[in-house]
């Protein structure tokens, strides 16, 4: 029998994909040195109290909200089955609304960009931001050549976060190889461990990686498994997972600033990779489950059900205006 999604798991998806949006800001708002922070990324700078609440937040607590987005959109993807559209005609909409806003806004960027160029004291803001740096001496987009200015509109947008709804949109399109392989009883024993090797290793590519496919085939797994996602879990192994969520993003974060010492750096690398997976997993579990009291609430008042109309916007314009305001400063 199939299971439908009740009204309140419905708000859930809505609630947490526009939370998962706004954190992007907090995320991409911080303030230390290292302008992009990878899993593994440690810290050059004095531990204090800032930079460690910076790294905890943007490289701990908050990760789990790209994850958790993938695994929505391929539960709502799945779930859109039921509506019979053919495959041609949802892949059609998704293009619309996916990969449309992508050239829109990533043109957008690159045209107001090249604008700012012109007027001196802007000019010197970007130069300071690095944000259009291409090699060691061209930092300008006046400087690229015409097919890297189209390379840079298609492939490597300015607004850097544009890059999820285009990997969204692939993933899309590989919808019904997911399905079978995530359904049929004898594939899924090879497509699990491979997504798992590829989550683990951090296999990326212009177009797919790990991360997103995993996430996204558990989100068809749930749902075409009829599993549903708005029963809660004993509170037990809720707790448990909090506890781990928290104490992974913390020790992670101490263990980033840990550089001076140099018998550990030969294992940070794979002691911060193993610390972003944990935290992630839970974190995931965490907020999804541990999160129906916030949602009861934030749901009843109607600036925030309003402000969810604006979570594109915010999550489209963000980037580059954050990087204009923090980056040159510091």
């Amino acid at each position: 029998m199939l299971v439908r999604i009740d009204d309140f798991t419905s708000q859930k998806l809505k609630f947490w994909s526009f939370i998962s949006m706004l954190l992007l800001v907090f995320v991409h708002g911080y303030n230390l040195q290292e302008r992009y922070l990878q899993p593994f990324s440690t810290v050059n700078e004095p531990l204090t109290v800032t930079t460690f609440t910076s790294y905890l937040l943007a490289n701990g607590l908050f990760r789990f909200r790209i994850p958790m987005l993938f695994a929505i959109s391929g539960y709502l993807f799945a779930m859109a089955d039921s509506k019979g559209l053919p495959f041609g005609k949802r892949i059609g909409k998704r293009f619309k609304t996916l990969l449309v806003p992508y050239f829109i806004w990533s043109g957008v960027a690159l045209l107001t960009g090249w604008l700012m160029e012109l007027y001196a004291p802007i000019k010197q803001l970007i130069l300071d931001t690095h944000l259009m740096q291409i090699d060691d001496t061209r930092m300008l987009l006046h400087d690229y050549h015409w097919y890297e200015l189209l390379g840079r509109w298609i492939v490597v947008p300015i607004p850097y976060q544009l890059w999820f709804i285009r990997s969204l949109f692939f993933y899309n399109l590989l919808y019904w190889g997911i399905r079978w392989c995530v359904q049929n009883k004898y594939a899924r024993w090879v497509y699990w461990p491979l997504m798992l090797l590829f989550w683990l290793s951090g296999f990326h590519l212009i177009f797919l990686e790990g991360e997103g496919l995993l996430f996204f085939s558990l989100g068809v797994a749930l749902q075409k498994g009829n599993i549903n996602i708005g029963n809660p879990i004993p509170k037990w192994l809720l707790l448990i997972s909090g506890i781990i969520f928290l104490t992974t993003a913390l020790v992670k974060s101490w263990l980033a600033f840990q550089v001076h010492i140099e018998a550990w750096q030969p294992y940070l690398f794979w002691w911060l990779s193993l610390l972003h997976k944990i935290c992630i997993v839970t974190g995931v579990i965490t907020m999804w489950y541990g999160s129906n009291k916030l949602v009861q609430w934030c749901m009843h008042q109607t600036w925030f059900v309003a402000a969810t109309a604006f979570s594109f916007f915010i999550y489209a314009f963000h980037v580059p205006l954050v990087t204009y305001t923090i980056d040159p400063f510091l």
